[in-house]
């Protein structure tokens, strides 16, 4: 028996389909599922670091798994239903000296459009 498991996500990647008549991009969303994904509420103390540096309140750490090749920076991820928006760096570590399955972490605000 697994001692952590991580859940399915969705990551909302905006793609441009193309342009409008003032030549601005359009994007339109492709949805990517993915698995395995720790979702953790965000610290307090990270919650308050976070508020203090960028103006973003910090809900989730998210723990992306190890080979996971996606962009998380600046994307939308649905968690439990609703949208969060990933606005840190991929942390990451190196994948052989890391023991679990995740070895990189974002934060995620929440997300109203």
């Amino acid at each position: 028996m697994n001692a952590i498991k991580g859940i399915q996500v969705e990551l909302v990647n905006k793609i441009q389909c193309g342009t409008d008549e003032a030549n601005r991009p359009i994007y339109e969303d492709r949805i990517v599922k993915v698995d395995n994904v720790l979702v953790a509420p965000t610290s307090q103390e990270d919650i308050v670091n976070q508020l203090n540096l960028t103006g973003k309140h910090a809900i989730y750490t998210l723990g992306i798994p190890k080979g996971d090749n996606h962009v998380w920076q600046d994307q939308e991820v649905m968690i439990f239903g609703k949208r969060y928006k990933v606005f840190t760096p991929e942390i990451q570590g190196i994948e052989e000296m890391v023991p679990l399955l995740w070895n990189k972490k974002v934060m995620v605000e929440r997300y109203e459009q």
